[in-house]
């Protein structure tokens, strides 16, 4: 088990868009430019960027309980379903993990913060398969008082510029985008009174 941290932590547990692949240096991915963001305003915070490529809401539920160990948990992200899109997998059983993820966190003492990325499924797997996939997000959202962020990749996805060539991950410019788009749901938790530490 982890040593307890000293700061708060942010913990982002997701893909391999969380974890920066494709990137020159980790230092270029979204939780990396959230921590300096964090450091220029001078809040206690510590990112941890709990990303994995490949991933599915399946393997973050198997790992989520070593994820958690990491220390004083103060904002938990879960950005993961992509990988179970692109492969097909029943929303159902995204939705079941998410929600299996969210109540381990929520068992912690004191339980942290949580923020939730919103996805999109491909359109070639059918309209009611799109339609129930995103219907995941809002409504774990709304049942666990997490904090929402939409679309994680809102303003990125589909241009070209912004993604490495697999059309999939954001370019270093692209994660700056994504990391706005996080900032926008994080900051407003962040910059309330600060946790105990």
């Amino acid at each position: 088990m982890a040593e307890p941290a000293r700061n708060p932590l942010v913990v982002f547990a997701g893909t391999s868009l969380t974890a920066g692949y494709g990137l020159p240096s980790p230092q270029l991915a979204y939780p990396a430019l959230i921590q300096r963001k964090i450091d220029s305003l001078g809040l206690p915070y510590r990112v941890v960027n709990a990303g994995v490529s490949g991933e599915t809401s399946a393997g973050l539920l198997r790992r989520i309980g070593w994820v958690l160990e990491q220390g004083n948990v103060a904002v938990l992200m879960v950005e993961t379903g992509a990988n179970d899109g692109l492969r097909g997998q029943d929303p159902d059983s995204t939705r079941a993990n998410i929600q299996a993820i969210f109540d381990q966190a929520k068992a912690l003492v004191p339980p942290p913060r949580l923020v939730l990325t919103g996805m999109e499924a491909m359109p070639n797997l059918g309209r009611d398969y799109t339609e129930r996939f995103r219907a995941i997000f809002p409504d774990l959202a709304r049942r666990n008082d997490a904090v929402l962020v939409p679309f994680l990749l809102e303003g990125v996805a589909g241009v070209d510029s912004l993604n490495q060539a697999d059309g999939i991950h954001p370019t270093a410019r692209g994660q700056e985008l994504v990391a706005a788009t996080v900032w926008r749901a994080l900051g407003g938790l962040l910059s309330s009174p600060s946790p105990k530490t």
